[in-house]
């Protein structure tokens, strides 16, 4: 695996595309913005979407997605929301047994499907599936600190090669079997940690924090496993890592607009001063209606829902969650056979 291709120039893409070229790999980046791809190959620099980072300047940016998928790997990095359009747009020319790695993360709202379920009704029949996930910062993983990730893959030895095609010393890829797992994890970590926002921005304390992370984890495994996934996967880096790294830092776009609806401010104009996209906005409703459908009790995750998309007043969620009845802490840990 010499070339890699990357669709999407946002911050996680380029920040992906500089991990590959650490690794010793060649890199084409679809841009779709002319500015953007203009500033990475001409100024070595995307300062939409990762200001103040110096970029290597063997990293070019294309307007064709033709050249990206002229590769030994894609890594796909859209918006979750945007990434069935996107393989539709691609499938023509995708080039036949080149897999796909899939970066983003969320649960599509329209209907409920994982993001390796949206790949694989778009692209080529046969096209190899993966999933990277993880605890990672785009910034930081541009910048070369380290941090180590989930590359899912139901090949294990695709796994195993994909690991190696963009593995460093600073970027540490680990694999798993469990798409499934990986790609619940990946997703429903955003909406919990809007939730955490909220106890920061809200000043109810780090202990409120710690014990909703807990439970958030509680959350994610049930439908996780509910779906097909491994429950020992939510121990790990798609798990209870990533959850971790975006329930607990401004860095986080999910947490800081958490922060900033506990203090107060409106969805609408928080949004509204925003370039990157904030996943968990648009996976709180879908996880919600995926865990109706599998019947999992997910009561964090639906007041998240019910603040971002049903008009429901902070305080009085709030209220609903601490007043709901005492539990057993393993009750309903995984659903019942």
């Amino acid at each position: 695996m010499d070339r890699i291709g990357v669709i999407g120039s946002g911050a996680w893409g380029t920040a992906l595309a500089m991990t590959a070229l650490r690794a010793g790999r060649d890199v084409v980046l679809w841009a779709r913005e002319p500015a953007v791809a203009r500033a990475i190959t001409e100024t070595h620099a995307n300062p939409d979407y990762l200001p103040g980072i110096p970029l290597d300047p063997r990293l070019n940016a294309s307007l064709e997605s033709s050249a990206a998928l002229r590769a030994d790997a894609i890594l796909l990095v859209v918006p979750a929301q945007h990434l069935r359009s996107t393989c539709a747009g691609l499938a023509r020319d995708w080039p036949a047994g080149v897999p796909a790695v899939i970066c983003a993360k969320g649960i599509e709202r329209d209907t409920g499907a994982l993001m390796s379920e949206v790949a694989a009704a778009e692209l080529p029949a046969g096209t190899p599936l993966a999933v990277l996930s993880g605890p990672t910062f785009a910034a930081e993983v541009a910048r070369g600190q380290p941090t180590a990730v989930t590359i899912a893959c139901a090949d294990h030895g695709l796994g195993e090669r994909l690991g190696t095609a963009l593995g460093t010393r600073t970027f540490r890829p680990y694999t798993s079997p469990d798409v499934v797992g990986a790609e619940v994890g990946g997703a429903v970590k955003n909406v919990l940690a809007i939730a955490c926002g909220i106890v920061d921005g809200r000043g109810l304390g780090d202990n409120a924090r710690a014990a909703l992370i807990t439970r958030g984890l509680a959350e994610i495994t049930r439908l996780g496993v509910a779906k097909g996934g491994l429950a020992e996967t939510f121990m790990g880096l798609s798990g209870m890592g990533d959850l971790i790294l975006t329930a607990t830092s401004m860095q986080s776009r999910n947490f800081s607009l958490g922060h900033a609806l506990g203090q107060g401010q409106s969805l609408g104009v928080i949004l509204g001063g925003r370039k990157a996209v904030t996943e968990g906005v648009f996976t709180a409703s879908a996880v919600c209606a995926l865990a109706g459908r599998l019947n999992v009790d997910m009561p964090l995750c639906g007041a998240v829902n019910a603040l971002l998309n049903h008009d429901a007043d902070l305080d009085s969620v709030i209220e609903g969650l601490l007043t709901r009845p005492f539990r057993g802490e393993l009750e309903h840990t995984a659903p019942a056979p």
